[in-house]
């Protein structure tokens, strides 16, 4: 494996996923630095959220590695590698439809609380002690996404845009180092999408680490310092916004010219 440079926060390499006979991830290689937006971008079934989840946990690997901040984090469960500082969001969106925002929030936190997720599910006595150490982070994310206004509104009653800024701040709840965001914007407005590109922003803003998944080419190449593009699971080009833009065989992939994945 290639060094480790001193900026690097998170690495793929050649991290491969195999499922049956069916390769959706082939040997993709990629490097983020600590502080930058960085966004993934690939045709529909390119391999994209596959390669979340193998960072995150979800899968595991057929090969290669991830590193994170230098330690190995390759296939271990999910649960610790958030511990090590890797949230992320969800295309299917998975709040806690009969709790509160604020709830909502405060269980993003149970990373931090002594009396764990079922606590909170169960809310006990301890959780409810976690709860009032940390009411003041959760409504501060609340605020930060926009939904200061609905903090008491059941998650289930929230708009569908609503519910994604819900998501980005259960993950963000967390206290990350690195955020993964997974088609944040699919299905918004051009006004929310403006919201979310802001948001992104301020998010880096505060130290965090961002990387994008998503198919809003506006939002991609206003806010990206690199990209990264998937086809058929194989990596075909890297670069800044306008060196992508203009490449080749990025043009061919999303005119349908280029090879096409089976998974996603």
């Amino acid at each position: 494996m290639r060094a480790m440079a001193t900026n690097d926060i998170l690495i793929t390499d050649r991290l491969s996923v195999v499922f049956g006979g069916l390769t959706a991830l082939s040997g993709v290689s990629v490097r983020v630095a600590e502080g930058e937006i960085l966004s993934v971008i690939g045709p529909n079934g390119a391999g994209k959220t596959t390669f979340f989840n193998a960072i995150t946990g979800t899968c595991k690997p057929s090969g290669g590695e991830v590193v994170l901040r230098g330690e190995r984090i390759t296939g271990m469960p999910p649960h610790e590698i958030a511990r090590r500082g890797v949230a992320r969001s969800f295309q299917n969106l998975k709040p806690f439809g009969e709790m509160s925002v604020m709830e909502n929030v405060l269980v993003g936190r149970e990373i931090h609380f002594r009396s764990g997720l079922l606590g909170a599910v169960l809310r006990s006595g301890a959780f409810r002690s976690d709860e009032r150490a940390h009411m003041g982070r959760a409504r501060d994310l609340v605020a930060f996404v926009g939904l200061e206004r609905r903090r008491q509104t059941l998650a289930r009653d929230l708009t569908y845009g609503e519910q994604k800024m819900l998501e980005i701040a259960r993950a963000l709840a967390l206290e990350p180092r690195i955020l993964l965001l997974d088609e944040p914007v699919a299905g918004m407005n051009p006004t929310e999408t403006g919201f979310v590109m802001d948001l992104v922003q301020r998010v880096k803003e505060k130290g965090i680490t961002v990387l994008i998944i998503e198919h809003d080419m506006k939002m991609v190449m206003g806010i990206s310092e690199r990209i990264y593009v998937l086809d058929h699971g194989e990596l075909i080009a890297e670069g800044t916004p306008a060196e992508v833009r203009s490449n080749q065989q990025v043009i061919e992939a999303y005119l349908g010219g280029g090879k096409r994945a089976q998974a996603d």
